[in-house]
């Protein structure tokens, strides 16, 4: 086996009740989910008893998304099972920014928390949302969304799926000509049009907020969204700019691959990353952490 990545999930992939299976059966993501209730009074009832509707709010989704993530990891550490590199998709950034020894646990929730909240409340200034275009190649995807003014490409996912963020109605009208062009454009379960100019607010708040923390250099290799390759020079401006731009999914994918890694483990709900993963190559291993069957099979896997 060469080397281990672990990749954080991004938003839409949650459900209630995530984390509940690792909460009841082991202590090490009992700990982290306490440690998150202490700073954040609620979020496990949010987490274990939330509707679909209390956590497709972006302001609930990112704290809940995050502290489900971290306690997924510390099951996998405790196993003595710990990553080469780390990355995350979107909001899952700040998982791997706070697993990596950026900030604590503690200041990781709280500027997860923030990020939630500011880009809840700019993406509620307009009407917009976000797709995942499939069957499309990027310069085919970049082609159509330049005939709308407020339609953007955002997620370089893989070589046949892009998301796209923009006004409903002008998406509407988008996924029609994506139709004609012989794909499919798939709304996606988030609160606006994250990654793009309607998110420039929230971003330029985060920043600020940042500058209130003592950000540590990561203790591993960590890739971020916004370039696509390992962190270097400004952390803060990196997680500040990736808010409202695209996130280079495939870049950050090809280049781990391209430096000797051959296992990624999917730290999170569902499998979406996973699924992007095998797309961009199919002969990497691909495992997930998000309940006691699939980490006692990464487990068996890894060892």
């Amino acid at each position: 086996m060469g080397k281990i990545a672990f990749v954080f999930s991004g938003q839409g992939a949650q459900y209630p009740g995530m984390g509940k299976e690792l909460y009841d059966n082991k202590d090490v993501c009992k700990e982290v989910f306490d440690k998150a209730e202490a700073v954040k009074p609620g979020l496990i009832k949010m987490c274990f008893e939330g509707t679909d509707a209390d956590l497709a709010q972006t302001k609930n989704t990112q704290p809940c998304m995050f502290t489900m993530e971290l306690a997924a990891a510390a099951a996998l550490k405790a196993e003595g099972i710990v990553p080469d590199a780390v990355a995350g998709f979107s909001l899952g950034e700040l998982a791997a920014f706070t697993y990596a020894g950026c900030v604590s646990f503690e200041e990781g929730l709280e500027l997860v928390s923030a990020r939630g909240e500011l880009m809840q409340e700019d993406a509620q200034k307009v009407d917009s949302g976000m797709a995942a275009v499939v069957k499309l190649s990027p310069d085919v995807v970049d082609a159509l969304c330049e005939k709308y003014p407020h339609v953007y490409p955002v997620n370089y996912n893989g070589p046949t799926q892009i998301t796209v963020a923009g006004l409903k109605d002008e998406l509407a009208e988008f996924s029609k000509d994506v139709k004609e062009a012989g794909g499919r454009a798939l709304p996606l379960k988030v609160g606006g049009g994250f990654h793009s100019e309607f998110v420039k607010t929230a971003s330029e708040s985060f920043g600020e907020k940042l500058f209130g923390y003592d950000i540590k250099n990561a203790e591993i290799i960590m890739y971020s969204d916004y370039t696509g390759r390992p962190y270097e020079g400004d952390y803060k401006e990196l997680l500040t700019k990736q808010i409202c731009n695209p996130v280079r999914w495939q870049t950050i994918v090809e280049d781990m691959i391209a430096n000797g890694f051959d296992t990624f483990v999917e730290i999170g709900p569902g499998k979406t990353l996973c699924g992007l993963i095998s797309k961009i190559n199919s002969e990497v291993k691909v495992l997930h952490v998000e309940d006691m069957a699939s980490l006692s099979e990464t487990i068996t896997e890894v060892k």
